[in-house]
């Protein structure tokens, strides 16, 4: 049985969803790639840890548990990794439905703040620019050029959920697959 999974693909694509609910029903640890790309700070999401201590910290948790979900893109930094896993999978949405989950995140994360005037409109308004580059952008930013680069190269099974689907929907395919690996 497949025990480590990693899961990516744009933000807002459901990867930590997708995570979650997989680790819920396999009983498996969960693991996001945010926690240790992103120095826990007052304004969250706005330091990157120096790349030596993100891969410290994963490498640990990694190798401390058999059975993972990793979600989140670990592209470039996190290429030490690949050889851990048995199976990725690759989620892609539409771009307004993405960034529309995005929105409504941000919104529930940060409310009035996102406005303009408030203490994470520039920020806000600068991480929702560069999300909607994520289809059409080149391989030197997170986009589905570099995800689809990166896939190409992995030696592990792929498996790619693409569309609008619903957890369950997502879930259900992905449990399929363990057991056709089986």
């Amino acid at each position: 049985m497949v025990q480590r999974i990693h899961i990516l693909g744009a933000s807002g694509s459901g990867t930590s969803t997708l995570a979650k609910a997989l680790s819920e029903k396999l009983g498996y640890r969960h693991f996001d790639t945010d926690n240790y790309y992103w120095l826990p700070t007052e304004d969250p999401f706005t330091q990157p840890r120096p790349v030596d201590q993100r891969q410290t910290l994963l490498d640990r948790d990694l190798t401390t548990y058999d059975k993972w979900v990793l979600s989140g893109s670990l592209c470039g930094w996190g290429d030490i990794f690949i050889r851990y896993f048995e199976l990725v999978i690759y989620l892609w949405i539409p771009s307004d439905i993405r960034l529309g989950r995005l929105q409504d995140r941000e919104w529930e994360r940060y409310g009035a703040d996102m406005e303009p005037g408030g203490k994470r409109y520039l920020s806000h308004k600068a991480f929702m620019e560069w999300a909607a580059k994520y289809d059409n952008g080149g391989p030197e930013i997170r986009s589905r050029a570099l995800h689809e680069a990166w896939l190409a190269n992995l030696t592990c099974p792929v498996l790619k959920l693409e569309g609008d689907m619903t957890v369950e929907a997502r879930t259900d395919a992905v449990l399929g697959k363990l057991k056709a690996l089986s």
